[in-house]
């Protein structure tokens, strides 16, 4: 049988990343002894009263169908909430409830690019961006954020990879898998770019909560910006909804209409219920995710500790996020042989960061979503295998 040439842009070489994790998840589900620094599903339960506003919804019989792009309530609650951090006066009318920032990308590469396009992609990115973006035949063009210069963005070469082809540049701040949170300086001279060339920019925000020092900025609250800016975001990270599904995109009025039309065809709206819990969350609970963004903190400076006892283990201590990256060139010419063996032999599983992209060749990412007990744990495994070889 012959299938759509789609789906072969759906799988790039970053899947196999994700190999030892999911041996890793399922030694877990037989008991065995593993400890999981392979994946950033926060530890933590969603907060009960953001469960039991869904849970109301339900027995009040909220199972119909509603809005397809969203209930105003809630998208006036993202606006109102996106104005609060940005200063920029919008309203419902410019938000997509959509089912998490994953959807939102989507919804934003299906109604902004061609085939034959260019999007600009700062590598390291999201192992998902590569498919997401080229599902609609674009062209990913990778710009590198080396390790050498912290993995932070360089103007220059964005600059340098912009042609006449280029219909968007695709930005995550706070970054995964480096915790790299763009300065305002940086996303400036991003936004001088764009505005240059007449580009878009999408902009995943989804760990703008979960940031330890200083303050996110977004893109879309510099001059100029808000009028060609998609910002993509959730509650998945900051009050552990990753289950729940339910992220936002916020864009220009024109572009929502069109999100509109492609969700019809598409997902055909976010369930009533879960909009309750978002609603909440966005309202009643918003500061519910600070406790979380302390112990995630706590985590890193933990796993920080540990690391340094480790021989020739440079470690990039994040800004944000739930990832800490850890450079094992002096140990390995093949980290994805590193990562198996290290699990075979500890039962501690970590994601080879190559499946990132080339700026992370050489590097590994470990995630700090469980308790401290079980992530100190995991690090000294670490470090006494390193030590060993």
């Amino acid at each position: 049988m012959r299938y759509s040439s789609l789906v072969d842009r759906l799988y790039n070489d970053g899947a196999a990343g994700w190999d030892v994790h999911m041996a890793a998840w399922r030694a877990q589900a037989r008991g065995e002894d593993v400890i999981v620094l392979s994946v950033g599903d926060p530890d933590f339960d969603t907060p009960a009263p953001i469960v039991d506003a869904a849970v109301d919804a339900l027995r009040s019989g909220d199972t119909h169908y509603g809005p397809i792009i969203g209930r105003p309530e809630l998208r006036a609650a993202v606006a109102a909430d996106m104005s609060a951090r940005t200063g920029l006066s919008l309203g419902g009318e410019n938000v997509m409830i959509c089912a998490g920032t994953q959807n939102g990308l989507l919804a934003a590469a299906m109604c902004l690019l061609d085939a034959g396009d260019e999007v600009i992609g700062l590598d390291p990115m999201y192992l998902t961006y590569q498919s997401t973006l080229g599902v609609t035949g674009a062209d990913i063009v990778r710009v590198a954020q080396p390790a050498a210069g912290g993995f932070r963005p360089d103007a220059a070469a964005i600059e340098a990879a912009v042609t006449a082809r280029t219909r968007a540049v695709v930005i995550t701040t706070p970054n995964n898998p480096t915790g790299v949170a763009m300065t305002r300086a940086e996303l400036e001279a991003i936004a001088e770019i764009a505005l240059r060339h007449d580009l878009w920019v999408v902009s995943d925000e989804v760990y703008s909560d979960v940031i330890f020092e200083g303050e996110h900025v977004s893109i879309a609250s510099l001059d100029g910006m808000a009028e060609r800016t998609v910002t993509v975001g959730s509650l998945s990270k900051s009050h552990a909804m990753t289950g729940w599904r339910c992220g936002w995109a916020v864009a220009p009025v024109s572009l929502v209409r069109h999100f509109d039309a492609l969700q019809v065809n598409v997902n055909y709206g976010i369930p009533g219920f879960v909009q309750a819990a978002a609603l909440a969350a966005l309202t009643e609970y918003r500061e519910a995710f600070r406790p979380m963004v302390d112990a995630y903190k706590r985590r890193r400076d933990l796993a920080a500790q540990v690391l340094a006892d480790a021989p020739d283990l440079p470690v990039l201590v994040p800004d944000a996020g739930m990832y800490l990256l850890a450079d094992v060139r002096a140990h390995t010419d093949s980290v994805r042989r590193f990562v198996r063996e290290l699990f075979d032999a500890t039962g501690v599983s970590v994601i080879d960061a190559s499946a990132f992209g080339d700026s992370c060749r050489g590097w590994i990412r470990l995630s700090f979503t469980l308790s401290d007990d079980a992530l100190v744990d995991g690090c000294t495994r670490l470090v006494d295998f390193l030590k060993s070889r």
